[in-house]
């Protein structure tokens, strides 16, 4: 599969981020779950392409940039942040890049959504299984759990994780539960020490 080289996706945010701040905040979050995931890489020995896994991770929330363009085309915008994986994932086919690329950005929002999710939960998403196939998108989706945007950036726990995820549905903590039997756990407190993002359990 043709991937990006790291100037290339570092172009991509630059390009479609609305402003400096946006561009860093996006940008930062990538790096660190992409560290994440080298990390569950080397201490799970999961059998996965790291360079796929390192592109999808740089990229994986690319959408958000084009959260404020949606807005202003009708769409759903801010208020509705769930369909940044899906803006994303449109984004980088517009480009030009792989499907198997671009689904790291559609499928990694909280441990899946499914057209069942969609429909009973009534979000702004057209209907479909947007859910992790691979180990390398399932490792995206889980190392992105364990480090939020939100507030300056903070760290989970897979414990806080593993409560919070009970919230989305029927089921997700124990989706939750095999990407963590599958790939095990990241060092939140030396992550944080390391980003100067606080842990929250």
């Amino acid at each position: 599969m043709r991937l990006p080289t790291p100037d290339q996706i570092d172009d991509l945010h630059k390009r479609y981020a609305a402003t400096p701040d946006a561009y860093a905040t996006v940008r930062r979050h990538c790096g660190i779950v992409w560290r994440i995931a080298e990390g569950l890489i080397a201490t799970s020995g999961a059998d996965v392409d790291a360079d796929l896994v390192r592109a999808g991770c740089l990229l994986h929330d690319i959408g958000v940039h084009r959260l404020d363009e949606d807005a202003e085309q009708g769409e759903l915008g801010q208020g509705h942040y769930i369909r940044h994986g899906l803006l994303g994932h449109r984004l980088l086919a517009a480009e030009g890049w792989p499907e198997g690329l671009c689904r790291f950005c559609s499928c990694h929002t909280g441990v899946g959504l499914t057209r069942a999710d969609i429909e009973t939960q009534h979000l702004p998403l057209p209907p479909g299984d947007y859910v992790a196939r691979t180990d390398e998108e399932r490792l995206v989706m889980y190392a992105d759990k364990f480090h939020s945007k939100s507030r300056g950036g903070r760290f989970h726990t897979a414990d806080g994780y593993a409560r919070l995820v009970t919230r989305f549905g029927p089921g997700k903590d124990e989706d939750f539960a095999s990407l963590r039997a599958q790939f095990g756990e990241p060092d939140v407190a030396a992550l944080s020490a390391e980003f100067g993002d606080p842990v929250r359990d």
